[in-house]
C-alpha cells in the first residue's frame, strides 16, 4: 500500500522552471507525515509515526526511518521479523491486546543455534533499533530477536500457541516479562543494562521434559529476579552458571548465575 506522490506539472517556459524548481524545493523540506498500515507491506520512507492496524510485514530489505513511534493496535500484527530490513524508531513501540510484535531477524552465523532467521533470505540479518521503550500489553506473541532498545522492553500478559522469543538483544534499561501463559518463552543471550525480572508465567509446552521458561546466557547490569515460572526455569543445555549478573540473582533464577 503506498501513498502515491503526486507531482504538479507546470506550464513550460522560464517562469514555469522557477516555480517548478522552487515546489521541488519545499517538498523536499516537507517534515515526515504520519503513516497507517491496514494491511499489506509497510514500504521504505520516512514516517513521522507508523499505527499498525491489520496484518502489516516490512519487506526484505525495506529502510524505514520512524521520527515518533509505532503503535500496534489491539488484534493487528507487526512482521518485521521474517525479511532482513533497518529500522530506526526515534521514540516508542506499543503493543495492544491480542496483537504480534515482531522485531529482528539474524542468521546462525551470527548467533549460533540461538538464532531467529529471517524466514525471507535466511542468511540475511535486520538492523533494528528502537530509542524509546519497548511496552506490550497482553499481545498474542511478542518477538525481539537481535535488536537494540536504548529504554526499558515491558512486557506484560498475553500468549497464544506461538512461542515467544527475546534473544540476542541489547537493552539499556530494564527487561520485565510477567504474566504470560504461552506454549514457550526464551529470554536468550540478551546483554541488559539494568534489572531482568521475569514473574507469573506459565509455560505450556507438553512435549515430555519440557522445563518451563528458558533463561539462558544473558548479561544483566545489575539483578535478575524470577519468581512464579511454572512449570519451571532452566538454564538451556549448558550445565553450570549460564547467566553474568552484577548484583544479585534472587528467586528461581539464582542458581543460575
Amino acid at each position: 500500500m503506498r501513498r502515491a506522490v503526486q507531482v504538479l506539472a507546470l506550464a513550460a517556459g522560464s517562469t514555469a522552471l522557477v516555480l517548478s524548481g522552487t515546489a521541488v524545493a519545499s517538498a523536499k523540506n516537507t517534515a515526515p507525515a504520519a503513516y497507517t498500515c491496514t494491511g499489506g507491506e509497510i514500504p521504505s520512507g520516512s514516517y513521522a509515526s507508523i499505527a499498525v492496524q491489520g496484518p502489516c510485514a516490512v519487506g526484505a530489505g525495506a529502510v524505514i526511518d520512524v521520527v515518533g513511534s509505532v503503535n500496534v493496535a489491539a488484534g493487528a500484527m507487526l512482521d518485521a521479523q521474517s525479511a532482513p530490513s533497518t529500522i530506526t524508531i526515534g521514540h516508542n513501540v506499543t503493543g495492544a491486546a491480542g496483537s504480534l510484535v515482531g522485531l529482528g531477524c539474524q542468521p546462525p552465523s551470527y548467533t549460533g543455534n540461538s538464532a531467529h532467521e529471517c524466514a525471507v533470505e535466511p542468511d540475511g540479518h535486520s538492523t533494528v533499533v528502537v530509542n524509546g521503550n519497548v511496552t506490550v500489553s497482553g499481545a498474542a506473541a511478542v518477538l525481539l530477536n537481535g535488536i537494540t532498545v536504548n529504554g526499558n522492553v515491558t512486557l506484560s500478559g498475553g500468549g497464544s500457541e506461538i512461542p515467544w522469543s527475546i534473544k540476542n538483544n541489547t537493552i539499556g534499561g530494564n527487561l520485565t516479562v510477567s504474566g504470560q501463559t504461552t506454549e514457550w518463552l526464551g529470554v536468550l543471550f540478551n546483554q541488559i543494562g539494568r534489572n531482568a525480572t521475569l514473574t507469573d508465567i506459565v509455560v505450556t509446552d507438553e512435549h515430555p521434559g519440557a522445563p518451563g521458561v528458558y533463561v539462558v546466557r544473558n548479561a544483566v547490569g545489575q539483578n535478575l529476579v524470577c519468581s512464579g515460572l511454572a512449570p519451571g526455569v532452566s538454564g538451556g543445555f549448558v550445565p553450570g552458571s549460564v547467566n553474568t549478573v552484577g548484583h544479585k540473582a534472587v528467586g528461581q533464577c539464582a542458581s543460575l548465575v
